[in-house]
This record gives C-alpha cells, sequence and structure tokens, in this order.
C-alpha cells in the first residue's frame, strides 16, 4: 500500500474512532466496587454493588448536576439529618421476604449481595445495566434471587430519564413478600426538598399525585405516579416516579414522607389502608418470578411545568 493511501486509511480509522466515542452520550465505566455513569460527559451516579449490606446508587445528579438525593450516610455534611442509616441515596429492597428483614441495616436484617453483571453497555441513546444478586439471610441461607435492569437515557442536561426494571426469583421454596411499609423502590431526596423540617416547620418541597392528591395527604395513597420538587440551588427541580400498568397492584401505594422518603410499594395494605395483618402479601410460588418496572424523571419545574403527566403516557407507550 503506498504512503499517501496508509495516510488516508489513518484519517478514516481516527474519524471512525472520535465519532464511536462521540456517540457514545452515556458512557458506563467499571471500578472495583461500583460503576460509574456519564450522561453527555458528566457524571451522573455511581452504582455501588460492594461494601454495603445492599446494593444502590449515588451520588444521583439531576437537572444541571444538582444532587438530588441525600448524602448521608455514603457521606458526612453539615446540616443533614442522620436519621434512617439504610436510606442509601436511591436502591430497592423490601422489609419482610419469607420474615426477613432487608429493608433496615440492623443485625438481624438480610443482605442485598452483588453476584454478577450480566451486561453493562453504554451507547448513543442509552446505557444499559443488567445484574444480577442474592438475598440472603442471617443464618447464610439465599432467600430469593433477583435480576435488575437499569436503562438511562441520553436526555439534555435539562432532565435525567432512566428505567429500573427487577425481576424476583424463587427457588425451590415459596416466597411471601410480605405485608409492610418498608419498601420497595426507593429513593431518599436532597435534605433542602423536604416537605417538612421539623415539627409543625414546613420547608421548600411540594409531592404531588396523579390523582391530585399533594403534600401531606399523600402518604398511603394509590397513584399512577407520584412527584417530590423543590426550589434548589437556584432553580425548581423534581423527581417524578412512574408505577407501570403491568405491575402487580397497580396503581402502587405510596410510602412518601415529608422528610423525604419516597418509595412505591405495593404490599403494605396493611399499614397504608388499616386491612387486616398480611393483606398485602404477595406469594411467588417455587420456581415462578415476578417483575416490577419503575421509571424516574428527573425533570425542572412543577409536575406541570415539567408535563409529569404526559411524560408518564409517554412511558406507558413506549415499555411494555
Amino acid at each position: 500500500m503506498s504512503q499517501p493511501s496508509i495516510a488516508l486509511l489513518l484519517v478514516a480509522i481516527g474519524v471512525a474512532f472520535r465519532c464511536t466515542a462521540a456517540d457514545e452520550r452515556v458512557k458506563i465505566s467499571e471500578q472495583p466496587d461500583k460503576l460509574r455513569i456519564e450522561v453527555n460527559g458528566q457524571l451522573f451516579t455511581e452504582y455501588h454493588f460492594k461494601g454495603a449490606p445492599h446494593v444502590y446508587f449515588y451520588p444521583v445528579l439531576g437537572p444541571g448536576g444538582v444532587p438530588m438525593t441525600r448524602n448521608w450516610p455514603m457521606k458526612e455534611v453539615e446540616g443533614e439529618e442522620r436519621d434512617h442509616p439504610h436510606h442509601r441515596s436511591l436502591w430497592y429492597c423490601h422489609g419482610a421476604v419469607n420474615g426477613v428483614d432487608f429493608w433496615s441495616e440492623s443485625p438481624k436484617a438480610g443482605k442485598i449481595v452483588h453476584d454478577k453483571f450480566l451486561e453493562v453497555q453504554g451507547g448513543a441513546d442509552s446505557g444499559v445495566v443488567r445484574s444480577a444478586n442474592k438475598w440472603i439471610a442471617p443464618e447464610g441461607q439465599v432467600i430469593i434471587t433477583d435480576e435488575r435492569l437499569f436503562r438511562v437515557y441520553a436526555r439534555p442536561d435539562s432532565e435525567r430519564l432512566f428505567d429500573f426494571e427487577v425481576t424476583l426469583k424463587a427457588g425451590d421454596k415459596e416466597v411471601v413478600l410480605g405485608d409492610t411499609k418498608e419498601g420497595s423502590m426507593a429513593i431518599r431526596l436532597n435534605e433542602a426538598m423536604r416537605l417538612s423540617v421539623g415539627r409543625g416547620k414546613r420547608g421548600k418541597g411540594h409531592i404531588v399525585e396523579s390523582t391530585g392528591v399533594r403534600d401531606d395527604q399523600t402518604w398511603g395513597q394509590r397513584a399512577d405516579w407520584c412527584d417530590y420538587y423543590a426550589a434548589l440551588d437556584g432553580q425548581v427541580v423534581g423527581v417524578a416516579l412512574f408505577d407501570h400498568p403491568s405491575n402487580p397492584r397497580h396503581p402502587t401505594w405510596w410510602h412518601v414522607r415529608d422528610y423525604g422518603l419516597f418509595a412505591a410499594n405495593p404490599f403494605g395494605a396493611h399499614d397504608f389502608e388499616k386491612k387486616s395483618p398480611g393483606a398485602g402479601n404477595w406469594i411467588i410460588a417455587p420456581g415462578k418470578s415476578a417483575t416490577f418496572k419503575y421509571r424516574f424523571y428527573m425533570h425542572r419545574g412543577d409536575e406541570a411545568e415539567a408535563k409529569v403527566a404526559e411524560r408518564y403516557q409517554e412511558y406507558v407507550a413506549s415499555v411494555k
């Protein structure tokens, strides 16, 4: 091959490489104990799969890089409350699985342990993390396993959009997801977004559900979606969580608190509606599974400005 031909080939390879790198708007880098996930060249979140009693995402950065979740207990920051050390930013678990508590981090609680990654892939339009985990009781037995899908979309920096799906799999024994408010798809919001900051003292935050119920009336109610927003760092930002219509017991109950805990929980009928104990139990037969699908939409503005209701309908239409 002549020297001009070699030069042209090298130029072409260089152009192709630059295009490939530029097209990967969602980049996922694996480190020994976490995955670093970037959108448009900026850190979005890190997935921690070692070093804690359960796997979780922290930090979680919203529109314009605003931190959307509390730092503690991962990091001590002055002025933050230090309640509920098991509220690790953004996570999925449940407080009663065959009687074992996987929600708290008490000595008697179970642990959700990372098993392996099934897929880790960035891309131009989205990035995907598929993982497998074991839910292990204090005595060492595996109560249940799961497979999780996390898909983050390459959206403009004015929003962040990602899907979280979890398939819970029973082994050779029946699994009972118990009736308790302590669960399940959860996020602990930035302290500045709280609905209240003390007994009787109103914070900057607001909560609204798809039914129109607002603020301190939202806990334990059922709705297609829930949105928690506040003025933060000079702008109004919010987190909307969507419950997919295919989920068991859709529309879900919302375990949403004035201090910033925000969770979709389809199992807590006794706590939320004062039904008889066990009314909210969900049974997975031996060898069977149950799948739960959610979408997080982190946005600017309140629920009306962010068109949360419209974006929920987009989700329903695009994810089956």
